[in-house]
Formats: C-alpha cells, sequence, structure tokens
C-alpha cells in the first residue's frame, strides 16, 4: 500500500479545487521554496519536492481521480477502480458487494457467476479484462528558475542565455526507453500485463509492476536506464521584454522536461528579480525620483534640468515652491506593451540650505530674515494648547 500524502494540504487547497486554483497555488509555492530562490536551504527544498509530488497527481485527470478515491496515488492503480478492499465503503465505481453477496459467504466471492461473475467484474475494472496495456504517454513538468536583471536591462529589455537542467528524450533510444532487439515475455505476469493479489478471500488483478502492464520486458536502454530521458545541462535564449517589473513571470513554451511517449514537453518559467537603482525608483510604470533644489531656485521660481530613463528634461519650478513638492512629467515613465503606452516621472523636490561659507553670504541672509520677518511657524501655535502654568 503507498503511503498516504494530503496533496491537497500541500498545496494549501480544499478538496474539489479548481484546475485553475491548483496551478496557481503551485506556481505560488513552487516559487516560494524552488531551490534556485533558497540555495542551500534543505527545508525549502524538501517542500519544493513535495509541492511537485502534489502538483503531478492533482494536475492530471486521471491521477486526481485515483487519490479522491484512494486517498493515495499510485502506478499500479488503475484510473476507474474505487475504495481499495476493507475501506468499509461501496464497491467498485459504486457497486455494493454486500448486496451481491448477501446470504453468502466471503469463501463464494471468487466463484459467483451472477451476472457474469465477479471474476469478470474485477477484470472489468481492473485494466481491461487481463490485456496488457501500453503506458500512456505523460506531459512533461514545468521548470522554475530565477534571474536577476538590472534596473536598465528591465526598462530596455535584453537578450540573455540562461543555463539550465532538463529532462530531454534519450538520444540512443529515441525516448522508448529499449535498447532494441529481442523483447522477452514478462516472468512475472507470464505476458498478461497484471498480476493477482488477494485480499482476504477476495482476489484482485493489478497491473504488474515488473512490466508496466505491457507483458514484455524490454531491454533496457543503457543511456537512460529504461526512462526515455535524461537529464542534461541546456542553454535558453530569453527574451526580456522592456518594461518587466520585478516578480514578473516569463513562460518559455517547451523549455521544461520532457514528457514521455511522444507527449509534449513542459514549460519553462522564469521569475525575474531587478537590481535597484540608486535614485530612480518604480512605482508601476511610473519612475519617482527626488532633485534637489536651492532656497533661490524656489523662492523665485526657475527652470531646471531632472533625469529621466530617456535622459535630461526640463522642469519649470513655479516661484514659493515648497519643500517636498510633487511635479510630474507626462509620458516619462516605463512604457507598457500591454496598455501601448508609457507611465509618468514623479519629481519630488527636496530643498537644500545654502553653506555658509563667507561673511557676504552671511548678510544676505539675514537681510533677507529682515525683510521675510513672519515666524513660518505660528499657523501651528493655533492649535496647541498650552497650559496656563507655561
Amino acid at each position: 500500500m503507498a503511503e498516504k500524502q494530503d496533496y491537497y494540504g500541500t498545496l494549501g487547497l480544499a478538496r474539489g479545487a479548481s484546475e485553475d486554483e491548483i496551478r496557481k497555488s503551485y506556481r505560488k509555492l513552487a516559487r516560494k521554496h524552488h531551490p534556485d530562490l533558497n540555495p542551500g536551504d534543505k527545508t525549502s527544498e524538501e517542500k519544493f519536492k513535495k509541492v511537485q509530488e502534489a502538483y503531478d497527481v492533482l494536475s492530471d485527470e486521471k491521477k486526481r481521480k485515483v487519490y479522491d478515491q484512494y486517498g493515495f496515488y499510485s502506478d499500479n492503480l488503475p484510473p476507474n477502480a474505487g475504495p481499495p478492499p476493507g475501506s468499509g465503503g461501496m464497491g467498485f465505481e459504486g457497486f455494493d458487494f454486500s448486496e451481491a453477496a448477501r446470504g453468502r459467504g466471503a469463501e463464494n466471492f471468487e466463484g459467483y457467476s451472477g451476472g457474469g461473475g465477479f471474476r469478470d467484474i474485477f477484470s472489468q475494472f481492473f485494466s481491461g479484462r487481463g490485456q496488457a496495456q501500453e503506458a500512456e504517454p505523460e506531459t512533461g513538468s514545468d521548470l522554475e528558475y530565477g534571474l536577476s536583471i538590472d534596473f536598465w536591462q528591465s526598462i530596455r529589455g535584453t537578450q540573455v542565455r540562461l543555463n539550465i537542467q532538463r529532462q530531454e528524450v534519450c538520444e540512443l533510444c529515441h525516448g522508448t526507453g529499449s535498447a532494441g532487439g529481442n523483447v522477452a515475455v514478462c516472468p512475472e505476469c507470464d505476458g498478461t500485463g497484471q498480476v493477482t493479489q488477494m485480499a482476504g478471500a477476495m482476489k484482485f488483478n493489478l497491473r504488474c509492476p515488473r512490466c508496466g502492464g505491457t507483458g514484455r520486458l524490454k531491454n533496457v536502454c543503457p543511456e537512460c536506464h529504461g526512462e526515455g530521458r535524461k537529464v542534461r545541462p541546456d542553454v535558453v535564449e530569453v527574451r526580456i521584454p522592456p518594461g518587466v517589473s520585478a516578480g514578473s513571470r516569463l513562460r518559455v513554451a517547451a523549455k521544461g522536461n520532457a514528457g514521455t511517449g511522444g507527449a509534449q514537453s513542459g514549460d519553462l518559467y522564469i521569475t525575474v528579480r531587478v537590481e535597484e537603482h540608486p535614485f530612480f525608483k518604480r512605482d508601476g510604470d511610473d519612475i519617482e525620483i527626488q532633485v534637489p533644489l536651492t532656497v533661490s531656485e524656489a523662492g523665485l521660481g526657475s527652470k531646471i534640468e531632472v533625469p529621466t530613463i530617456d535622459g535630461r528634461a526640463l522642469l519649470k519650478i513655479p516661484q514659493g515652491t515648497q519643500n517636498g513638492q510633487k511635479f510630474r512629467l507626462r509620458d516619462k515613465g516605463v512604457f507598457n506593451s500591454r496598455k501601448n503606452s508609457r507611465g509618468d516621472e514623479i519629481v519630488e523636490v527636496v530643498l537644500r540650505a545654502p553653506k555658509v561659507q563667507d561673511e557676504r553670504t552671511r548678510e544676505l541672509l539675514r537681510e533677507l530674515a529682515l525683510v521675510q520677518s513672519e515666524d513660518p511657524r505660528s499657523e501651528m501655535w493655533s492649535h496647541v494648547q498650552v497650559p496656563a502654568s507655561a
């Protein structure tokens, strides 16, 4: 009996979750625990393996059906079987064995012949009445990788070469897992593709674990050891589009692990990390920047040059500009390909006090203080309650 695993719990889902919910939860958890994003963290590596195992079962309709019925999944269990012997529930696909065998001992189950007999019923539900079956092709699993780029690469886009490890179709056996030559009859099942197991007085036909239900033993490929796939290094050219933001996930089709039996490969998903810039900050499609301003520029008004991601831009500072005031430069932000538009640049001015290094500067500041004699904090006092004793 395979060990029971709470695959729904592993993905943080309730039973009956939709395919979309399963896929979203898997991608979120795979990205969180991926070994490339948590180097040297064995706990994250184990969690990633469990998340991958849960997704492999729940994302496959046939495997999920078996798991929902049994509470676990094994390749030796047929997809149309019901609860296992001793589960206390109904029989296979809702067939109530207690009704069919009422008045008969359990020892008569195997020989019971009503309606074709239990032997035929078991054979019907367990892999097609004893006929050898070929393993069904399976789509390759997806891969998750992390990629760090600098600020300018995220703004303008770039082309990178990513070194990955992925399962590819074995070149020697072309994915068959066999080296060719004579194929022997499986001695475990005598070529039927099934083996018999007893559960009390009941007999069950299950797919042969040695030949995988084919009834034949192939000469195992020495290159991939019968897997049909082999892990190899690969170099993938990845185009980073202009305007990509931190945390974005890019999909490279068919660059995941190869499928089996000629099935299509999985996809490669790349999570982008963007390095910070010394003074440009990104907020969605907008660019934010703080620009220093002298007291005279703020008081008299002026035109100043400010940095943008396109170079220099002229910004008009109105007379009497205050510290922290913000100005908007239209269409000077990041290009959004989905909207076919650009964000803005938000410029926040920071007043910088003059450095007093000579007597002439002091004199000018004293004259300014005489001209502007009002208290800039007077309005604050009107909102403060001072105790009578103060």
